[in-house]
């Protein structure tokens, strides 16, 4: 199944119906109909084909949550076009690596936001462009697709090597969404109050496709604010929320009364991205009158595993395997674990992307790997540690990486480390993180260093060459970093970061 024939029953099927509610730039609130939605992106695709794309082309956009972004998403999924969503926080740096590797044709920003792009990248103000779309044909595109086709280039790194690219077919969207809406009984008489970032695949790939699938309601908001959540869930009167730890604690601030009308007006509160600390769960249950659903999922592969809608959410455990999805617990030997023994996640089904763009050899280690016990092609090593019950649910109990997840975004110390490494003054540096109330985690770093380093001024600089959730929140000074007779170090034996002001 192509995306297109996921989409057509709410396109064309419901075009008299209001798809989405969304943010006027200039204040105030703006609508639009499936039809129209699909009137907007039929004219935008006839001018990104006037503009020379085709299928198999990539184009990126770096912008916050907007109209525009539904508009770019299907337009290019009419003409067949690999999105490459890159994160709006992102400074030149990290764009610099997407842009060099996956080679778009142009990236459709703001004019505010240009300035962050290499010297010479491709940009497109994403202004300008509507505006032309407007004056084009709303024919739509003829274009052969079907479920291998790549819809999106979703950058993901890990701890050693650059950031690589994770081609996700029509095919990964559609099965995923279908596995969503079935799985949490969503369907065209639900309110999804959309908050999360459409440059991450939570935001992307679970709620605007399904969304569009199923032909129900959605309010888009630019970003979730914490002052004024309450107002927007009691005028919105939402059925319908995804969210990231982050989320629900800033939730929990809410007043009582208030918190216990959203929670009458909601059918279902989902939880991913990090993992959700179990008082978080409580509290949450308390004053909204709902446990959190909390589920496991990776830009490579989607979808993994939720806890049931019907049946029981377990604080700490992210449920069974999604529909048509296998999940194998394996240990160092390369065999099955036995239940509530500890091992490696793999994961089979069609929510698993093609492999790595460009990356044959990150495909293949990932994909088609050879354990001591025989070969595991077509699974996917996801690097999660993990242990299944007896009764099917999985509880994750951390990384194989080093990877620290602060608010729903993934941080991958190697990049900070390099970083600080480029930096005078810095001898050795080794970033992790630590827990975080609000954040769930924060990275932390230790640097061996001159007397003479300035940390002000260090962190200044960082703020212009990284997101501002990939600055460390502390540093650490220490005489030399704990490491293995082969020089690898063993972060586990850093000493405890203690925050100023707190007692040691």
């Amino acid at each position: 199944m192509s995306l297109l024939e996921l989409y057509d029953p709410s396109l064309m099927g419901r075009r008299e119906r209001v798809a989405i509610e969304y943010d006027r730039p200039g204040g105030g609130t703006a609508s639009l109909t499936f039809g129209e939605l699909d009137a907007r992106s039929n004219r935008l695709a006839q001018l990104l084909k006037s503009r020379g794309l085709s299928r198999g082309d990539r184009l990126g956009f770096c912008l916050v949550n907007r109209i525009e972004v539904i508009d770019l998403w299907i337009a290019c999924v009419k003409l067949g076009v690999i999105v490459v969503p890159i994160n709006a926080l992102y400074k030149e740096r990290e764009i610099r690596h997407i842009t060099s590797d996956a080679e778009p044709l142009a990236v459709v920003t703001t004019a505010a936001q240009m300035p962050a792009f290499p010297t010479g990248a491709a940009c497109w103000d994403v202004d300008t462009l509507c505006a032309e779309a407007a004056a084009m044909p709303a024919d739509r595109p003829s274009v052969e697709l079907d479920a291998s086709t790549p819809a999106a280039l979703v950058y993901t790194s890990g701890t050693t090597g650059a950031s690589k690219g994770a081609v996700l077919t029509h095919g990964n969207f559609a099965a995923n969404a279908l596995a969503v809406a079935s799985c949490w009984n969503i369907t065209s008489d639900d309110r999804y109050l959309a908050a999360l970032p459409l440059f991450h695949v939570h935001g992307l790939g679970n709620g605007v496709q399904t969304w569009l699938a199923v032909g129900c309601h959605m309010r888009l908001v630019a970003r979730f604010e914490s002052a004024t959540a309450a107002d927007l869930f009691e005028s919105y009167r939402p059925t319908l929320f995804f969210g990231v730890p982050t989320m629900y604690v800033r939730l929990l601030d809410v007043p009582d009364d208030r918190a216990r009308a959203i929670g009458k007006n909601a059918r279902l509160f989902v939880s991913g991205s990090a993992p959700l600390p179990a008082q978080v769960h409580e509290a949450f249950r308390a004053k909204y009158g709902h446990m959190i659903l909390e589920r496991y999922g990776m830009t490579e592969t989607l979808m993994n595993a939720s806890n049931p809608y019907d049946g029981e959410r377990r604080p700490g455990t992210v449920g069974p395997p999604m529909p048509h999805v296998s999940i194998r617990i394996l240990g160092e030997d390369g065999r099955d674990v036995a239940d509530d023994e500890t091992g490696e996640l793999w994961v089979r089904g069609p929510n698993v992307c093609a492999g790595y763009w460009r990356r044959p050899d990150a495909t293949a280690a990932a994909l088609h790997a050879t354990t001591p016990a025989g070969s595991m092609d077509g699974w996917f090593r996801t690097g999660d540690i993990g242990k299944r019950s007896a009764d099917g649910y999985i509880t994750l109990e951390g990384r194989r990486s080093d990877l620290i997840i602060s608010g729903g975004f993934n941080i991958y110390p190697r990049e900070i480390e390099e970083l600080l490494l480029e930096q005078p003054g810095v001898r050795e540096a080794a970033v992790v993180g630590v827990p975080d109330r609000l954040r769930g985690e924060v990275p932390i770093a230790y640097l061996v260093a001159e007397p003479s380093l300035d940390e002000t001024a260090l962190l200044a600089h960082l703020r212009t060459q990284l997101a501002s959730f990939k600055i460390p929140r502390g540093i650490v000074r220490v005489d030399s970093l704990p490491r293995t007779a082969l020089g690898k170090v063993q972060k586990h034996l850093l000493p405890p970061f203690i925050q100023a002001g707190a007692a040691p």
